[in-house]
């Protein structure tokens, strides 16, 4: 199975965010939005209750569920937004991507599946010819990052990775980016 590719545009990130919303609906285009503006891993993005974010503080801090690490996530003003408008919308929700089909109305609360929001992601980036994923989120943010700049080391902090080797895989950096070097920069 081939690896999930970052969406590498401010651009692509919402026109993925529009076509979610039109093939999928506004759950999707909000579990994108939220999740590029976050940079969570996808489980740990689902799993967020509405109770553990700090709107005072536009804080959201949780155990890692992969690696079992605290983190502390300050709400950008596009994060926060969308996650307000979502508890205003669903005001009884528990989780802040909750089910709202019949089968579930008689169920405890639970959040939307992986494999739902894998399935979403998969059809729209079939339309923009882009390997999307659910871990596409995180990769397009370390992306964006790179792109302006951001050390790589700091890129490597807020996607907790343990080093930026591995952050350099995740975002796609390859030997064809080292390759590409040699003829873009003629000095």
């Amino acid at each position: 199975m081939k690896d999930v590719e970052a969406v590498k545009t401010g651009a692509e990130i919402i026109w993925v965010d529009r076509l979610l919303r039109k093939h999928g609906g506004e759950l999707y285009g909000d579990i994108w939005r939220i999740g590029v503006n976050m940079a969570s891993r996808i489980s740990d993005l689902l799993a967020i209750e509405y109770a553990a974010i700090d709107f005072n503080r536009k804080q959201y801090t949780t155990i890692e569920i992969k690696t079992g690490k605290k983190r502390t996530v300050t709400l950008n003003p596009k994060a926060l937004e969308l996650i307000e408008r979502r508890q205003r919308d669903h005001p009884t929700d528990r989780f802040l991507f909750q089910v709202h089909s019949n089968r579930t109305a008689s169920m405890q609360p639970k959040a939307i599946s992986r494999v739902n929001v894998g399935r979403a992601f998969k059809e729209v980036g079939e339309i923009v010819d882009v390997h999307l994923g659910t871990h596409s989120m995180r990769k397009s943010r370390g992306w964006a990052m790179f792109s302006d700049g951001v050390p790589l080391e700091l890129i490597a902090k807020v996607l907790n990775h343990a080093s930026t080797a591995v952050t350099m895989r995740y975002i796609g950096l390859d030997k064809k980016s080292v390759s590409d070097t040699y003829t873009d920069y003629v000095l």
